[in-house]
């Protein structure tokens, strides 16, 4: 039995408690284990193991669940966003706006590309930019708009879009924490000219490694993506650009492709926890995640504001429950941007001192989630 305000962790064969985690991956291997072992020993004995069929089943297979033109793999989020700046002749002495509250992979590839990355405020319900602070930006310079969908719930998309379609921008859609969010009925990554997705093993849609996608609405850019993805054309001795080496290997499809089939089952259970957070915690002192009625929230984090993040640290380290910061501070504040000016940005500067994130995935245990939202409400 579990008793107000304590820990229980679930016993190991040797009754050792087993720590409690922030996700645990393993847990989800166990369910899809027979299946990719197997395609992971089929892939081994075929000796195909770079764009071969499984690549081909998964962009096919991704490209219909997110219903988006074309799709395209890669090996990471991160190339995914430099190879979409870079379909675009995005380049030195450009501009693109964005928001500062994301991981730093966003702005990382606005300046990989060399452009310079103008950062937006963002709505401090939502996390994510505020599509009223994007047309003050705009300037001649300005070659794109960048959102993200982060922690799982999707931009104000509809907003951004016509934005950018009032000044001729493309709309690129960072999706990395996103997968099977929709907005309006849509999925994330369908509303942009280009939509970004990661599968670090993490996300809502992971593989055991890195992994990434492009969607694209435009052919020709498509193209191009498929030449920058192997070293700047597609095919041997074939050399049109500057390219990468930015593929997504037979393993890792096979692996996602796998997890695609049940995408919708492991979203839903990732709600389901999200539901027994907020019918659980009761404590005026913190504030639960805020969910947009235009879209579906997939809960990639559950983050929660409080006044005092340190001493609510505190708290939860006393009784063993882990969490997460995301993002102790804004990407400007970061040593590479040092140099760097940007103008006032007061909600991302509250946010980012007052957010922290509990444990979520879908096999987390009600047990847990009992045990987490009990000492969350013992917090004064």
């Amino acid at each position: 039995m579990w008793t107000k305000g304590s820990y229980c962790g679930k016993k190991n064969n040797k009754g050792i408690h087993k720590k409690m985690k922030t996700f645990d991956l393993t847990e989800q291997y166990k369910i899809f284990k027979k299946d990719i072992n197997k395609k992971i020993l089929d892939i081994l004995s075929s000796g195909s193991y770079i764009l071969g069929d499984n690549v081909k089943s998964f962009e096919q297979n991704v490209r219909k669940y997110l219903n988006t033109r074309y799709a395209l793999s890669c090996n990471s989020g991160t190339d995914a966003l430099v190879m979409s700046l870079r379909a675009l002749n995005i380049g030195s002495n450009d501009q693109v706006i964005t928001t500062p509250f994301t991981y730093f992979a966003t702005s990382e590839a606005i300046s990989l590309v060399g452009a310079k990355p103008i950062f937006a405020d963002i709505n401090p319900h939502t996390f994510n930019i505020n599509p009223k602070k994007i047309e003050k930006l705009i300037t001649k310079r300005t070659k794109a708009i960048l959102s993200v969908n982060l922690f799982g719930q999707a931009c104000e998309l509809d907003k951004i879009s016509r934005i950018a379609k009032k000044y001729n921008l493309p709309h690129i859609e960072d999706c990395a924490q996103s997968f099977g969010a929709t907005y309006k009925t849509k999925q994330t990554g369908s509303y942009g000219d280009l939509g970004c997705f990661s599968f670090f093993p993490t996300k809502n849609l992971g593989c055991f490694g890195d992994g990434g996608l492009i969607t694209v609405k435009s052919r020709k850019i498509y193209e191009t993506l498929l030449k920058l993805r192997t070293h700047g054309g597609t095919k041997r001795n074939q050399h049109d650009m500057i390219g990468y080496n930015s593929r997504l290997d037979e393993i890792q499809a096979a692996i996602l492709d796998v997890k695609l089939k049940h995408i919708n089952k492991l979203i839903k259970k990732r709600i389901d926890v999200a539901q027994s957070y907020y019918k659980l915690i009761k404590n005026k002192n913190i504030r639960l995640p805020y969910k947009d009625s235009n879209g579906k929230h997939t809960f990639n984090q559950f983050t929660i504001r409080v006044e005092n993040r340190n001493k609510l640290e505190k708290h939860l380290r006393k009784h063993k429950i882990p969490y997460g910061i995301y993002y102790p501070k804004p990407i400007y504040k970061y040593k590479a941007y040092i140099n760097s000016r940007y103008s006032d940005l007061p909600m991302v500067e509250k946010v980012s001192n007052q957010c922290l994130s509990l444990p979520i995935y879908p096999e987390l245990e009600l047990r847990n989630i009992k045990i987490i939202s009990n000492v969350l409400n013992d917090y004064e």
